[in-house]
């Protein structure tokens, strides 16, 4: 099967194994994951597994666990996630689209990142509120399964002399 050499798909495949091998009841571990989750649907480009790890030592929550929910916002999804957060906080404030400004400066940019970063703050922690909440439920009624079901492997490719 040729989409098993797929980058994403492996990745995809590792992080499910490391969710059913986590330690723990289904409680603890879906706490930690919906807390990666919330994490990851924030506005934190570049921090997010560090901030869930850190968060999830300071509650006491599951640190790997809170690191694999980050991976809600990946490469394939942030796009279509930040946009809809943009939009959504965007309405709530009443906000027009934001223009690009007609000169570079240092004030205008200042201005541009004001007006992108408040919608999508606000709009990020009420979808990272709902991601959260649907991720617990989802992972709490999962675990219990997955450390059940058997993944298995799949086959090696056969090494050339």
């Amino acid at each position: 099967m040729y989409y098993r050499r797929w980058p994403l798909v492996r990745q995809f495949k590792l992080n499910l194994l490391r969710f059913v091998r986590l330690q723990g009841s289904p409680e603890e571990i879906a706490k930690g994951f919906a807390l990666g989750v919330f994490i990851g649907l924030t506005p934190t480009f570049g921090v997010q597994i560090v901030l869930a790890v850190f968060c999830a030592m300071l509650l006491g929550e599951n640190k790997l666990s809170a690191a694999l929910g980050v991976w809600v916002t990946n490469p394939l999804t942030a796009p279509f996630i930040y946009a809809a957060e943009y939009e959504l906080g965007r309405i709530m404030l009443g906000m027009d689209l934001v223009q690009l400004p007609g000169e570079f400066s240092l004030s205008a940019l200042r201005t541009l990142s004001w007006e992108v970063l408040l919608p999508l703050t606000l709009g990020s922690l009420i979808i990272g509120s709902l991601g959260a909440f649907a991720a617990y439920l989802l992972a709490v009624r999962l675990v219990p399964l997955l450390k059940n079901h058997r993944i298995p492997r799949w086959p090696r490719r056969p090494r050339r002399p």
